[in-house]
């Protein structure tokens, strides 16, 4: 898969972009603050609808402007694709799939592949449960449609279950708690779901990143994901109706997949308790390397991959097996400059220098 044309307007600092990309490896490269990673996010959104970042969309769309848009044209195995986003800041987005509009954001999802790796990605495995649970469900609903659909339904119910938390509390209606057990079949329902896959899903990404991260550290390291579920599909219904009274005086449900987590163990070791700055680095990148194969595997075709300034974080070992795991991916990079050694281990990169939100092609 790869992109072949992007063109923004009015989104972030760029007024009017348009760029056409290599098929191969892309450097988009210029001083700090230029709008680099912007060009990136605005990819990362055609695969799934919002930022990479967690930004509000009104934050998206260019200073003194009303809206923005994003066109982008890939090509897969399957043919040609086109995505269209339309931001505005006082309606919601329009979306568009070879120009037919779309309704939902999940429609976006399997259309394209992409594996966005950047700084704050190198610190996954030190960072909180979200950020685990976040790339757990980022990279299911790229390659399950019917995860996406059953990750949809369950925090909607979740919100629901919320909000007669609180109206139990104001009112203490007997019957309103009654209610609560209709609420929790249908979260079970879409719940157990969830931590099937999920686990399936973990098993899937173990048969693959045992052997890289092995070839990364020259044996010297045995990784394991290891998936951490809040409750089992045999437990889940159980640990809803245990904790159901501090549910409702917290007013949020502490037991299921949204309190989900992974570790990354080496043998019996906890590499986020007992793993160095260095080791912890080198398991988030097998991690990456491991998604990109997981797609390969399943989807038959590569996705395209963004690395966000991501080089610079990386010491000389880690960065030629990243590079080296390019070959036949469509990847484009994000950097302050072109130092020598990626200059020679990607002479063939096509090259955009960025200043001002003015990109030139070398």
């Amino acid at each position: 898969m790869q992109i072949n044309l992007l063109e923004l307007k009015n989104f972030r600092n760029y007024e009017d972009l348009s760029i056409r990309f290599d098929k191969g490896v892309n450097i988009i490269y210029g001083e700090n603050a230029q709008g680099k990673t912007n060009i990136l996010e605005s990819i990362y959104m055609c695969c799934c609808g919002k930022s990479h970042k967690g930004s509000k969309e009104r934050e998206i769309i260019k200073h003194d402007c009303d809206e923005a848009h994003v066109k982008a044209e890939f090509k897969s195995e399957r043919g040609n694709c086109r995505i269209d986003i339309h931001l505005k800041k006082n309606k919601g987005k329009g979306l568009a799939i070879n120009r037919i509009p779309i309704r939902k954001i999940s429609e976006l999802y399997g259309n394209i592949y992409v594996v966005i790796f950047s700084t704050e990605d190198l610190d996954i495995i030190k960072r909180g449960p979200s950020d685990r649970r976040r790339f757990m469900d980022m990279e299911l609903c790229q390659i399950d449609p019917i995860y996406v659909e059953n990750l949809i339904n369950y925090n909607r119910i979740l919100v629901q279950r919320r909000e007669l938390f609180k109206k139990i509390a104001e009112t203490e209606d007997p019957s309103l708690k009654e209610s609560l057990d209709v609420w929790d079949i249908q979260l079970v329902r879409y719940g157990t779901e969830i931590i099937k896959r999920r686990r399936e899903f973990i098993e899937e990404l173990n048969d693959i990143i045992f052997d890289i991260h092995y070839g990364i550290t020259s044996g010297s390291e045995k990784l394991k994901l290891v998936y951490e579920p809040s409750s089992t599909e045999e437990t889940f219904y159980e640990d809803l109706l245990r904790s159901r009274e501090k549910d409702i005086y917290l007013r949020q449900t502490g037991a299921g997949p949204h309190r989900d987590d992974m570790a990354f163990h080496n043998g019996n070791i906890n590499m986020k308790t007992y793993g160095s700055n260095g080791q912890q680095r080198t398991c988030a990148l097998s991690l990456k390397l491991a998604e990109i194969k997981l797609i390969e595997k399943i989807k038959k075709e590569s996705p395209v991959l963004l690395l966000d300034d991501v080089l610079s974080e990386l010491d000389r070992n880690r960065q030629k097996m990243l590079l080296k795991a390019l070959t036949g991916t469509q990847t484009i990079i994000t950097c302050t400059g072109v130092d020598e050694f990626v200059e020679l281990e990607l002479k063939n990169a096509k090259k955009y220098y960025i200043k001002n939100a003015s990109v030139v092609q070398e």
